[in-house]
């Protein structure tokens, strides 16, 4: 009977393991042909709804240049662009107040202090209230956009139906395996992101590309209605996908990358992975939580069992599931053309590399570790 129980345990997580991460590469598919037909479709620059770009920053001096730079070459009409300072010491708001002189479609919020708990959440809502355009654009001043990337956002939402359409962020690339593996990172938690969506089950996002309709935030009682979260653009998808009744869509293709700048040591890495995957894991919105927890409390029992396979072998087919559901994924990132190609070496060891690091956040999180974020505790 033992015997029983074991193999329907080790054979069935397998099967169920495999068969959710082919059921994400389906919705993967399907988000990216989704994505593909609303790129195709165009409308006339008179028809194009007013864009508002809200942009929150602090102590953003060194890095806040290539987006001011990259904000200049678009050529969408009518946008208008929202700064808030958040308290900034640096020469940040310097940098700034060179870009918007003279341009009457520039505003600059500057904030005197900020209560909180949410620092970033904050700063966002005074942005919001601030914006007069019908869309609401969010990136970060860490960020970079490619061109016409405002009117790629704002032409996928032409369906009226979509109510938020979430970018994706990808890592610039660097040398070395550290550097590489946070582009695969990035990418791959995107690909889950865009997967989820296309199953219907949108419940993260990336808040320094993301799109809605200012319809979305009446709908659920304001920007102000989003609970506190380490993770406020997740908390605000999943609201919006529960109490809107509007559909919730992934970016896929190229005119819709935005890249950002990768941390330059592991503990800043581990410190800000921690902290999204705290995030999926503690969401308050149920499906998130179930399903983004399922995923990780799974990849961490493949990687566990490795070290008993020499007194248990018969439980290699926990970590061969891992392993398997690792190629399907890493082919997936491969199809969105967001990280180098050419690194075989690099691809091999984050093979096992992701799902150990998956491993050790997760115990991290359900430990209690907690992480630093803009000044706060999380």
């Amino acid at each position: 009977m033992v015997s029983l129980l074991f193999n329907i345990f080790r054979f069935g997580f397998a099967l169920v393991f495999v068969a959710l991460h082919a059921a994400l590469m389906a919705g993967f598919l399907r988000e990216w042909t989704r994505d593909r037909k609303a790129a195709g479709k165009t409308r006339k620059r008179e028809d194009l709804p007013r864009v508002s770009v809200i942009v929150p920053f602090r102590n953003e001096s060194l890095r806040i240049g290539g987006l001011l730079r990259t904000l200049g070459d678009q050529n969408y009409p009518g946008a208008e662009y929202i700064f808030i300072d958040d308290r900034s010491t640096d020469d940040g708001p310097l940098a700034l107040a060179r870009f918007t002189e003279g341009r009457k479609d520039c505003r600059v919020i500057t904030l005197a202090e900020n209560p909180g708990p949410n620092h970033k959440q904050y700063a966002i809502g005074r942005g919001i209230e601030a914006a007069g355009g019908n869309l609401l654009l969010f990136t970060d001043a860490d960020c970079e956009v490619p061109p016409g990337w405002i009117l790629a956002m704002a032409g996928r939402m032409a369906d009226e139906r979509v109510g938020v359409i979430i970018g994706p962020v990808f890592r610039k690339y660097g040398r070395g395996f550290f550097y590489f593996y946070q582009c695969i990172d990035h990418a791959m938690r995107y690909m889950y992101l865009a997967a989820s969506t296309g199953l219907g089950a949108a419940g993260g996002g990336f808040g320094n590309n993301l799109i809605l309709r200012r319809e979305c935030l009446d709908r659920i009682g304001g920007y102000g209605s989003v609970p506190p979260s380490p993770t406020e653009d997740a908390a605000l998808v999943s609201r919006i996908r529960s109490l809107s009744g509007f559909e919730v869509r992934s970016a896929v293709g190229k005119d819709s990358h935005v890249f950002t700048r990768p941390e330059h040591s592991w503990a800043a890495f581990l410190n800000q992975t921690l902290r999204w995957n705290n995030g999926g894991l503690f969401s308050a919105d149920p499906l998130t939580r179930t399903g983004f927890g399922g995923l990780m409390i799974s990849i961490s029992m493949g990687i566990i069992a490795i070290p008993f396979l020499p007194f248990f072998p018969g439980l290699w087919p926990l970590p061969a599931a891992v392993l398997c559901s690792m190629l399907m994924n890493t082919a997936a990132v491969l199809g969105m053309g967001s990280v180098p190609c050419g690194n075989a070496a690099g691809y091999v060891l984050q093979l096992l590399f992701t799902p150990a690091w998956m491993t050790l956040l997760t115990i991290l999180g359900f430990l209690g570790f907690r992480t630093d974020w803009k000044g706060s505790r999380f």
